[in-house]
């Protein structure tokens, strides 16, 4: 299956996407960067992450970059193992977690084939000052200092296109940040958006297909 070549639904709500342009993309974690500083993750839990590799042989090699949000599946394993239901679609059709009913299990992260989930151990980044007191924005949800035995210590965490800003008309941080304007985030039932024309290009693809779990990342080969 192509990545245009899924019906994306009622055109009445948005199908949203993100466009990830392999050839643009120079390796240079912005999106990592800035996904931890506007998601305010502890020690070890990166949304983001940039996977390398080299390919040819020497002394005809180069390097390659495949960035890893999670994947937004239509059709999430991760829900499916999920056995208090805390992983789920939201209304916007984007995977998100339910912290109050998360028992951290972690049946998820072993069901996730993209590796995009993370657990809170409750580390802190004791070098900086105040970081215990800020409260990730992830949605909207005011939950005061982290603390031992409070949530989210101890549940399942993950990329959610960042949710807050989308409510705001903004764009996920590591599409805002991009230095190579390797990413782009849009509506896929908008035929003139930007994602939707991409999306129709024979460069166009999606990881790992074959599983059938629809992802609403597409990259561009």
């Amino acid at each position: 299956m192509t990545a245009a070549a899924r019906d994306p639904g009622s055109r009445h709500e948005p199908y949203w996407v993100m466009v990830i342009d392999l050839q643009k993309c120079i390796g240079c974690d912005t999106c990592t960067v800035s996904c931890k500083a506007e998601n305010r993750t502890p020690p070890g839990v990166s949304y983001n992450v940039v996977l390398e590799m080299e390919l040819g042989e020497y002394p005809n090699t180069r390097r390659a970059y495949v960035p890893r949000p999670c994947m937004q599946c239509d059709s999430p394993p991760c829900a499916g193992v999920c056995p208090v239901g805390a992983t789920y679609k939201g209304e916007s059709g984007i995977v998100v977690i339910d912290d109050d009913q998360c028992i951290g299990c972690r049946y998820c992260i072993a069901a996730c084939p993209y590796g995009a989930r993370s657990f809170d151990f409750g580390e802190n980044y004791d070098e900086m000052l105040g970081y215990t007191e800020v409260q990730a924005p992830e949605y909207g949800v005011d939950r005061g200092p982290r603390r031992r035995g409070e949530t989210p210590i101890g549940t399942v965490r993950k990329c959610t296109f960042c949710l807050h800003r989308i409510h705001r008309g903004e764009e996920p941080a590591c599409v805002e940040t991009c230095i190579g304007d390797a990413r782009y985030f849009g509506d896929l039932n908008d035929p003139n958006s930007v994602v939707a024309k991409l999306a129709a290009s024979p460069r166009a693809f999606r990881l790992k297909e074959e599983l059938g779990t629809q992802p609403r990342v597409i990259y561009l080969k």
